[in-house]
């Protein structure tokens, strides 16, 4: 389980992301480096890291589901992801 506090600085940087994308293109079209340079460092989308929806795990991210290894291993042996047959794992 990852911190409350890590969790709430990935929803931050989210926020950022989401709030200066529009003019971080129109900086980034005009090849205004130095304007981009002077927006928040945590408003570029790379500093996003992905994290597990239901543990919040930033390790053994799976991008197809959303989630961590470990929280798909535990959903697929209970059957609640369709498709996935338990192999000797």
């Amino acid at each position: 389980m990852a911190k409350e506090s890590m969790k709430a600085r990935e929803r931050k940087r989210q926020r950022l992301v989401e709030k200066f994308a529009a003019k971080r293109a129109q900086l980034k079209a005009e090849g205004d480096y130095v304007g981009l340079s002077r927006l928040p460092k945590n408003s570029n989308p790379i500093r996003l890291h992905n994290r597990c929806m239901l543990t919040g795990r930033p390790k053994g991210y799976i991008r197809q589901f959303g989630i961590s290894r470990i929280t798909f291993r535990e959903m697929a042996s209970k059957g609640l992801i369709p498709g996935v047959r338990k192999a000797s794992w």
